[in-house]
């Protein structure tokens, strides 16, 4: 994006509810392991190649293009594609974070139609997955897919109406990520705690800090898969926190007893200077806080639990939330 700007694009964000119902929004995501990401860079032009080929599809051009997710590289994936395509980026997305799998969406608790997916490699592979009977299906097949493309793919999801983003959409997620960075940015600036400038930015809550101890993580059906030990240091000293992740953090336990899990965001700091650490970049002897955010109200519901509560990664847990005795 800075490229992109050097050379004279620029993007606008368009608020959802300006949207006309029947206006047409192409959702966008990379897909697959974020440690692929860091080895293959991308190629801003190859998600405008995702939306140009879903427009083909539809026979109508998009109004505006909108994040999957408004977390890690993804939040900055439409953005790539609104620069190519001159189209506005709608300050919203459908999971307000980062989930690993397809049905782990606001759009897919609302049961909107799932299909047409399309995935594209810069070796000139385009397929599309036009039908499947459920956001599950659609989750497996593409996956499938993925991992065949390298366990990466640009994608463009199934198109939404300006009316389901109006209802379905969890509003004002990328204009409140600028927030968190700005607020991170004056606190380094000022040399002030970055973390509590955090904090009181997202109404979170810090939760531990230590030192990076150990990381086991691999790469495995399109997925990076693992667990990261921390040690605690200050106040947390003799304690330890273990985080399990699936791309992103899923749940954490402190000394073996549950401590934070989905869809309370999960969020491991750089202690200094308040950058974020994703699985695929969290590394031994790094010293981190970690701090969990409030989850969208959609997630929240007996539904939405069903789709991105710890039971949906595997673990059998009951969901309760940090947030719920503060």
């Amino acid at each position: 994006m800075r490229r992109l700007y050097a050379e004279g694009h620029r993007v606008f964000l368009l608020s959802p509810v300006a949207l006309a119902d029947e206006d047409c929004v192409a959702v966008v995501s990379n897909m697959g392991a974020p440690l692929v990401g860091q080895e293959r860079l991308a190629d801003s032009r190859n998600i405008a190649r995702a939306v140009e080929i879903q427009e083909g599809l539809l026979g109508a051009k998009f109004r505006a293009v909108m994040p999957l997710e408004i977390g890690g590289g993804n939040s900055i994936q439409p953005l790539m594609a609104g620069a190519h395509l001159r189209l506005p980026i709608v300050d919203a997305d459908t999971m307000g974070r980062a989930y690993p799998e397809a049905q782990m969406t606001s759009v897919a608790v609302g049961e909107l139609r799932p299909y047409p997916c399309v995935l594209y490699d810069p070796r000139g592979i385009e397929a599309v997955v036009t039908k499947v009977p459920s956001w599950r299906w659609m989750e497996r097949v593409s996956r499938k897919i993925c991992v065949e493309f390298g366990s990466i793919a640009s994608t463009c999801k199934a198109p939404r109406t300006g009316r389901e983003v109006k209802d379905w959409g969890i509003h004002f997620t990328v204009s409140k990520a600028i927030g968190l960075g700005r607020r991170v940015r004056e606190a380094q600036r000022r040399h002030d705690d970055p973390i509590a400038a955090i904090l009181d930015e997202g109404l979170g809550k810090l939760l531990f800090h230590g030192k990076v101890v150990d990381v086991a993580r691999r790469t495995t059906e399109g997925y990076l898969r693992g667990r990261v030990t921390i040690e605690g240091l200050d106040n947390d000293r003799g304690s330890r926190v273990e985080i399990a992740f699936q791309n992103e953090w899923v749940v954490a336990w402190r000394d073996n007893a549950p401590l934070v899990m989905s869809p309370d965001l999960i969020c491991v700091l750089d202690s200094v200077s308040g950058e974020a650490f994703g699985t695929e970049t969290i590394g031994y002897g790094r010293r981190v806080s970690v701090i969990a955010l409030p989850a969208p109200p959609v997630f929240l519901t007996p539904k939405g639990l069903e789709h991105v509560g710890p039971r949906a990664f595997g673990y059998d847990l009951d969901f309760h939330s940090v947030f719920e005795s503060a």
